[in-house]
């Protein structure tokens, strides 16, 4: 889902979640865009089970493209109601950033939250499933290193190196269905298949698969994103309807700064 969007800021914060938490810092983000007087950048901000795209408005071009799995939390914040914030892990030095944008509207905010958080239950359900999977292929691996072993010390108890070669060979053949992307033999390659709802390709890069685990623990629900907000609060189909975002929000101030506070 596609949502257009102004980039308030960042700033650092010392824990993964919590409603004060982004709250503080998106009251510190919001006081330094006003006091620098410039424009907000105009961004596109795209979700995906994957995480979120940012593309400049204008030039289209790439600002961000930050991991779903390093994303711990979301909210659209409560004193700014048109503002959405998430929590991610900056993939550079493992900081905490919190990130903020200006929405049009608060149920843009809101529609951004949840639909963050629905790409974060999809993403965690492909994390399951690419972990089980992997962690069958490391069990056959080691199944099959044992019965390679067990072969090699018969065949050079007759003094055959030919074993050692079959051996050797297993253990290579193995190696690769480890790392192969689809999860097949590499002599059985598999067929052209589309890979965006193939749980294969969701194998996790170096440093990813840790830092998920780790945001995790300070999950309330590790399958669940936290997103600060209560459900009771509004309507999610209301929400997530793009037809209702031009409807007047019934708490809208009378008035309006030049940033849409």
């Amino acid at each position: 889902m596609v949502f257009q969007l102004k980039y308030l800021g960042m700033t650092l914060v010392e824990e993964p979640k919590g409603e004060e938490l982004s709250a503080a810092a998106v009251k510190r983000i919001v006081a330094t865009a006003k006091a620098g007087g410039k424009k907000l950048q105009k961004v596109t901000l795209k979700v995906s089970p994957r995480g979120i795209i940012l593309y400049d408005s204008v030039s289209n071009q790439l600002i961000e493209n930050v991991s779903i799995y390093r994303i711990s939390y979301c909210t659209a914040d409560k004193m700014h109601d048109k503002v959405f914030a998430y929590i991610a892990q900056s993939q550079r030095n493992e900081t905490l950033e919190c990130h903020a944008y200006l929405c049009t509207k608060r149920k843009v905010a809101q529609a951004v939250t949840l639909t963050v958080a629905q790409a974060f239950r999809v993403a965690f359900e492909f994390w399951q499933a690419a972990k089980e999977e992997k962690e069958k292929q490391v069990k056959c691996g080691s199944d099959g290193e044992a019965a390679s072993s067990s072969q090699s010390e018969s065949s050079a108890s007759l003094g055959s190196t030919k074993g050692g070669e079959v051996a050797t060979g297993d253990l290579l053949d193995l190696e690769t269905g480890v790392k192969d992307h689809s999860g097949q033999d590499a002599t059985h390659p598999a067929q052209n298949v589309s890979t965006e709802n193939n749980n294969t390709v969701w194998e996790l890069e170096d440093g990813v698969d840790e830092a998920f685990s780790r945001l995790a623990e300070s999950r309330t629900n590790p399958q669940m994103l936290d997103i600060g907000v209560n459900p009771q609060d509004y309507n999610p189909e209301e929400c997530l309807s793009p037809s209702n975002w031009d409807k007047a929000d019934a708490e809208a101030a009378d008035a309006e700064d030049a940033f849409g506070f």
